[in-house]
């Protein structure tokens, strides 16, 4: 008989949180591998990243409100603002979310490392939709308050789920530096994704990248 605690049937529970758990590691080593596009959201929770490098061409950033499902199954907006790169290189890349309230368990962490060892992360048509960041930045040639819609230094507006305003104040620069970048997103899309040296880890607990 299956083990019963607050309704839910434990045996059944991981069946089908092994499976998930492979294939998220499946999806994770194509990545490393190059032979996927990205696109990193979790519904209703926000995830934090840093990295000791980001060196991007081809900026822009514009606000937009992004949507999404909340934990409690209603729909929820985000406001953000939206960082989009043509080309970016990324060194010492942590990210990680953390999932609270599994039974048994408490806390559950996904922690993904790349981009260390030398051989950065590289991405195009890289879009990263943060609630807050950190860092030291350097751009070159940096225009501000472009409206988003003329922004044709970058990637051009990403659409999909995102709501944002053409008309709306935007910056654009031919490229950007960021060092000891400390940021909370809420998703993140790019055209391709090498995550090279990839290591992810899950486990019970608290476990960010800060």
């Amino acid at each position: 008989m299956s083990q019963v605690r607050g309704g839910t049937r434990w045996k059944r529970f991981a069946v089908v949180m092994v499976p998930s758990v492979a294939a998220t590691a499946a999806i994770g080593v194509a990545l490393a591998q190059g032979a996927l596009a990205a696109s990193f959201s979790v519904s209703g929770q926000s995830f934090k990243v840093t990295a000791d490098k980001l060196e991007g061409t081809g900026f822009s950033q514009y606000g937009a409100l992004d949507q999404g499902t909340g934990l409690d199954g209603k729909s929820a907006l985000h406001p953000v603002a939206v960082s989009a790169f043509k080309s970016a290189d990324i060194t010492g890349m942590c990210q990680s979310v953390v999932t609270p309230n599994v039974p048994l368990l408490g806390s559950v962490s996904l922690v993904l490392k790349a981009g260390g060892g030398g051989t950065p992360v590289h991405a195009d048509n890289l879009y990263i939709d943060v609630e807050d960041l950190g860092a030291d930045a350097t751009f070159k040639n940096i225009d501000i308050g472009v409206a988003a819609k003329d922004a044709s230094k970058g990637p051009g507006m990403k659409g999909g789920n995102e709501q944002a305003n053409p008309f709306g104040f935007a910056q654009q620069a031919e490229s950007a530096t960021l060092t000891g970048v400390k940021q909370t997103a809420w998703a993140t899309t790019a055209g391709t994704f090498k995550l090279s040296g990839l290591k992810m880890s899950v486990s019970a607990g608290t476990h960010e990248c800060y």
